[in-house]
């Protein structure tokens, strides 16, 4: 019978691509990760690595092998979710990642109730985008993911993965005092198709939005800065440097000399909860979606 120890460490270099990652993520050392997998090797008569360049890849063999392995362990944690919705208590460590907004708009509130009414539960929340959200959930190196995409761009949810929707968001323009569309009841987006804007970094889900939008109304966009923060983008915008868009979540105090303003038809974004198929009976999930939505 295959160890299940040392499945796992093959199944590690296979989810995080090195030795040494998968040593990380196991909290133990790359020579361990090392030795369970020349064991393995043995028990199975076949090599189950192969050197590639610096590194190392899984053989024919052992992608094989980490296929089984993959829906071993899920369905071990199936059986793990099943026993945790037993329970009279919702206890334990749910480790959440979430993009920005939703930890300032969401999490303080959805968070404060988990722990008055599941005071044994300990939440844990990482910042990070929903891309980055989704490798680490399909990892399980998370429990859950706040994600979010926009109206006209849905963003890809992998097999294995279920989601509930938490909330729906507006985003209006901000603009310049001194625009003269600052003062509009709202504006169309083709009115602002040529302005100068403000994104988000490069390869960050908004900032490909934008752009692929802006397209959509047929121009180029003149993306002349980017900042991380709203409030960065903001004191841009207050300078006169450009226009940006400013979602209602989570939005803070609005600088002088930056005025708001409704698009129409409007720009909205879904906010949802995201965790693995195999964990849908966790009673820790199912308190933190409902503190989530309850909060939105």
């Amino acid at each position: 019978m295959i160890n299940l120890e040392r499945l796992r460490s093959l199944h590690a270099v296979g989810a995080y691509g090195s030795l040494h990652a998968a040593a990380d993520a196991l909290n133990v050392t790359a020579s361990a990760i090392s030795q369970q997998i020349a064991k393995l090797e043995r028990e199975v008569g076949e090599p189950l690595l192969e050197k590639r360049g610096r590194g190392v890849a899984l053989t024919d063999a052992g992608q094989l092998l980490t296929a089984h392995a993959e829906r071993a362990f899920s369905v071990l944690r199936e059986a793990e979710a099943e026993l945790d919705a037993r329970r009279a208590v919702v206890s334990g460590e749910l480790r959440v990642g979430a993009f920005a907004t939703a930890i300032r708009g969401l999490a303080p509130a959805a968070l404060r109730r988990l722990s008055a009414e599941h005071p044994q539960l300990q939440v844990r929340l990482q910042e990070m985008e929903p891309v980055e959200a989704i490798a680490l959930l399909e990892r399980g190196d998370i429990d859950m993911a706040i994600a979010q995409d926009w109206f006209n761009r849905p963003l890809g949810v992998p097999e294995g993965l279920m989601r509930a929707p938490v909330y729906d968001d507006v985003a209006d323009i901000a603009l310049p005092a001194d625009h003269p569309l600052a003062n509009s009841s709202s504006v169309a987006l083709s009115e602002l198709a040529g302005e100068a804007w403000i994104s988000w970094r490069e390869g960050s889900i908004c900032h490909d939005w934008l752009m692929f939008t802006l397209r959509g109304v047929g121009r180029e966009p003149r993306v002349m800065h980017s900042a991380l923060e709203y409030a960065t983008q903001l004191s841009l915008v207050s300078a006169g440097l450009g226009a940006a868009v400013l979602p209602r979540l989570g939005r803070g105090a609005v600088p002088e000399g930056v005025c708001v303003v409704p698009v129409t038809p409007a720009l909205t974004r879904h906010v949802y909860a995201l965790w693995r198929s195999d964990a849908a009976r966790r009673s820790a999930i199912l308190a933190a979606v409902a503190a989530f939505s309850a909060k939105a």
